[in-house]
């Protein structure tokens, strides 16, 4: 399950793509379009920060910018920085070691089809591709 805290960045890196012409977008202003605490906010945005997905400045005319264009970012690349690994168990896991049963387990397959299926969904869209309003897809 992805958490609020992964849901939140997503529309962080969303609001902000919206505005990419605009230079730094103040986060008090991004938590007043979210409805989001600021203070929870400041929490993201370090993480998005320290992953390089958003650069920030302080001072007057201060706030975050995306660091690449909405369609060079993915969702996936989003939700892992925030969320940690989606692998469904362990042993997927890009820091997983070795497993001693990996030759006789019999649930793997499964496991690893399940992991491709959710890597290959976010890693397939883009944060450009989010900008699509729901009213103009339904015409």
């Amino acid at each position: 399950m992805i958490s609020t805290k992964g849901r939140y960045a997503l529309r962080v890196m969303l609001d902000l793509a919206e505005r990419a012409d605009e230079g730094f977008v103040p986060l008090k202003e991004i938590a007043e379009r979210q409805e989001i605490s600021k203070k929870y906010l400041e929490f993201i945005v370090k993480d998005l920060v320290r992953g390089k997905l958003i650069r920030g400045s302080s001072g007057k005319g201060g706030g975050y910018r995306l660091c690449r264009r909405p369609q060079d970012y993915t969702v996936g690349e989003i939700i892992e920085l925030t969320e940690g690994s989606l692998a469904p168990i362990a042993c997927l896991a890009a820091d997983a070691g070795q497993c001693p049963r990996r030759d006789r387990c019999r649930t793997l397959p499964f496991w690893h089809e399940y992991d491709t299926m959710v890597h290959d969904f976010f890693y397939s869209h883009r944060l450009s591709d989010l900008l699509v309003s729901p009213e103009k897809e339904r015409g």
